[in-house]
């Protein structure tokens, strides 16, 4: 059976940086099957490695600083044992595959899907042109892994 992981990530009292939870918490209601599993943190970090590895796709959800605000977007992500892994904020998707291959032999195919923010303010609630986008991110990861 397919093992797919979804990883929604971002600070969710910072406005647009919420965008990983937020979306992660509309896939939760609407997907109800035994090869999915949803998580969130607020950033990625080396311990994710091994669920990381297991799966056979990893969707990452998070919200991009740069781009015009409210743009979608649907990359492929690649490991990259190069990447800045310094352990902290700035441990990207490409570091997290890296460290599944290096620890346990195995890269799953992965996505990353993000929304340019407009706003990080101190809030919970997303700004009006990333909420609008929020159900085109949601049904493009449903097609995705239908």
């Amino acid at each position: 059976m397919s093992q797919i992981l979804i990883i929604g990530y971002g600070n969710p009292l910072r406005g647009d940086d919420g965008l990983g939870w937020h979306a992660a918490r509309l896939l939760a209601e609407r997907i109800r099957r035994d090869d999915v599993e949803i998580v969130t943190c607020h950033q990625l970090t080396p311990e994710l490695a091994e669920d990381v590895s297991q799966a056979d796709l990893v969707i990452f959800i998070d919200a991009a600083c740069v781009g015009q605000p409210g743009v979608l977007r649907f990359d492929d992500v690649q490991p990259d044992a190069r990447a800045n892994v310094d352990f902290t904020h700035h441990f990207d998707a490409p570091a997290l595959l890296a460290c599944a291959q290096v620890l346990y032999g195995t890269c799953p195919r992965a996505v990353l899907c993000s929304v340019a923010a407009e706003s990080f303010d101190l809030t919970e609630d997303l700004s009006g042109v990333v909420q609008a986008a929020l159900p085109a991110l949601v049904q493009r990861v449903l097609t995705l892994i239908a």
